[in-house]
């Protein structure tokens, strides 16, 4: 074993590896519930997006361990998965099935970006500052989700500013609606607001935030995960928890379920449906580019950032990298691994799977080789026998861990030169706009085409890599295209 992760090479032994597993498991595995929450509103059965987010976690982390012989765990992306729910699914109009075709083909294209020089062109295109801002960004829009799904906001639309009802333009003069109202569209004269906390729901999710920051001040390990639970607990009494344990929340039934999923990105309401349409490919082409590039960033930035500090990957290390071929790095190894897990999530059935940062937890506990990760992926494994307590968890329990991992997202932003305004505008614009857009993709088309703007109208238009010209005009062609269609 020592001479298979060059453990001594390392500076570590198999205790220090064994708890650093332990630890990245218990400071990530809050998706295990978060995740089913979020892709079953799209109609996916949770108990299969349950059972597909341990496969496809496990499995990556694993080839992580063994292949690249690096400390880092893998998992369906948050961020990645709100942008899969809310905005192929919701506001492009996706399908489920469609949208994991779509997650498939950007696993495809990240592993050819990675054994050729184009992902390299790509990660010297973009500059810091916009990196440093998208990983922000995605931060907000997370803790925006876990506000809005905690029940704190009220909205209060005037009727003026009313565009539709049930995806039908709003007449005033119409007091009934048949079947009932199922979704309005108002325009910006709608206005947030606090609710009065009355309701015991928005009262246990403002407890559960209170748990989670008192949890992770005092840096208790797992904390995340720690106060889903403490909240699920504290709203039985409130009424807000349901104890019922339903004999459909099985392993056997997450099993049984998984074959709605497994595969339907290639069946015919997956890959088939997807390019049926000609005038719908530029939306594809351009939610594929959304779908790899958070995920070729949110990995390097992770790997960048923690990595360095620790001496997992070198200078050394990141040069060979830039110059080499093939996998001549363990970046490149490491890379290679973070795309093959999301193509392998796409035929389980789950969103992008990606490097998670909570890695960091495990670093920090003396983490350094594929050791952790195989001891993490195995407790992964584990964790298909609390399928039957999942559908326990409310909502409310789960709202103030989104906004807690959003807060830590938002980390990035400090990175970011705010009196420059040169840097700031379109950081601003492909951050603070992702978020209030509530659309990944609009934000990273804002920052880029917000940057390129710019720095040609102060003369620095050279400064622009060709390859973000390319980008930039694609986005504009997809706004265009969207207006026409």
């Amino acid at each position: 074993m020592d001479r298979y992760f060059k453990l001594t090479e390392n500076r570590t032994k198999i205790s220090t590896e064994l708890m650093a597993g332990v630890t990245t498991f218990f400071a990530m595995s809050y998706i295990l519930f978060v995740n089913p929450s979020v892709l079953s509103l799209t109609g996916m059965p949770s108990q299969a997006v349950f059972l597909a987010t341990i496969i496809a976690s496990a499995v990556g982390t694993l080839f992580m361990g063994l292949f690249a012989n690096v400390p880092y765990a893998l998992a369906p992306g948050m961020g990645l998965n709100a942008f899969f729910t809310y905005t192929v699914c919701f506001a492009l109009g996706f399908s489920w099935q469609e949208a994991l075709a779509l997650v498939f083909i950007c696993g495809l294209i990240n592993i050819l970006i990675t054994v050729t020089k184009v992902r390299k062109m790509i990660i010297k295109a973009i500059p810091e500052t916009l990196q440093q801002a998208m990983g922000g960004g995605i931060g907000v829009f997370i803790a925006y989700i876990g506000i809005k799904n905690a029940g704190f906001l009220q909205f209060t639309s005037e009727p003026s500013s009313i565009v539709s009802i049930n995806n039908q333009a709003f007449d005033a003069a119409q007091s009934t609606f048949k079947g009932g109202i199922t979704s309005i569209v108002s325009n910006g004269g709608i206005v947030p607001a606090l609710v009065n906390f009355s309701q015991s729901g928005a009262l246990l999710a403002l407890l559960g935030l209170a748990i989670v920051i008192i949890l992770l001040v005092k840096k208790v390990p797992g904390a995340v995960l720690l106060s889903i639970i403490i909240t699920t607990i504290v709203g039985i009494p409130m009424g807000v928890t349901n104890l019922h344990v339903s004999g459909a929340n099985s392993l056997g039934n997450s099993i049984s379920q998984l074959h709605t999923t497994f595969g339907a990105a290639f069946g015919a309401h997956g890959m088939g449906a997807l390019f049926s349409n000609a005038d719908k490919l530029p939306l594809v082409i351009m939610t594929i580019f959304a779908f790899s590039f958070s995920d070729t960033f949110d990995t390097l930035g992770t790997f960048i950032g923690t990595g360095r500090r620790t001496g997992i990957f070198s200078a050394e290390d990141e040069q060979e990298m830039e110059n080499g071929h093939g996998f001549s790095s363990k970046m490149d190894k490491a890379l290679f691994a973070d795309s093959i897990a999301t193509s392998i999530g796409a035929i389980f059935g789950t969103s992008n799977t990606t490097t998670y940062v909570e890695s960091a937890a495990g670093i920090g506990a003396g983490g350094r080789t594929g050791l952790t990760s195989v001891v993490t992926a195995c407790l992964f494994l584990l964790s298909s026998l609390f399928a039957p307590f999942i559908s326990i968890i409310p909502t409310q329990a789960i709202a103030p861990a989104l906004i807690a991992v959003g807060v830590m997202m938002m980390g990035t932003f400090k990175e970011i030169d705010w009196n420059n305004l040169e840097e700031a505008i379109p950081a601003f614009m492909a951050s603070i706009f992702m978020g209030l857009c509530y659309n990944i993709s609009y934000g990273i088309a804002a920052g880029f085409i917000t940057y390129c703007l710019i720095k040609t109208i102060t003369g620095k238009a050279k400064e622009i890599h060709p390859v973000l010209w390319i980008v930039t005009i694609g986005f504009i062609a997809n706004f265009v295209i969207l207006a026409i269609i």
